[in-house]
């Protein structure tokens, strides 16, 4: 029960550029057209309906964006409850401003 209003973590998108080190794992769960039209090159799309099947390193941070940062919070708060430690980035992609790959 007590874990229930447990805030998620999250960044901005700045802080989200400082803190890559090509090791972590970026979700995007826009759906798979948004990602084409532009995404943070390192970002894996899992759009925000296959989120609940996800399955990746548990022991890893894992970093989820969306376009303004309402669908990565929904994300986060499934994968927090599948045992992942999840940062939301707030913002979204209308924040970024860093390098952005089109295509898959």
């Amino acid at each position: 029960m007590f874990g229930l209003f447990k805030r998620t973590n999250s960044v901005s998108t700045n802080e989200l550029a400082s803190k890559w080190n090509g090791k972590m794992t970026l979700l995007d769960v826009r759906t798979p057209n948004e990602f084409r039209a532009g995404h943070i090159p390192f970002a894996k799309n899992v759009p925000l309906n296959n989120i609940a099947g996800y399955k990746g390193k548990d022991n890893q941070d894992i970093y989820v964006i969306c376009q303004s940062g309402m669908r990565s919070k929904q994300a986060a708060n499934i994968l927090k409850k599948n045992g992942y430690n999840v940062i939301n980035v707030r913002g979204g992609m209308n924040q970024w401003t860093g390098s952005i790959k089109g295509g898959k």
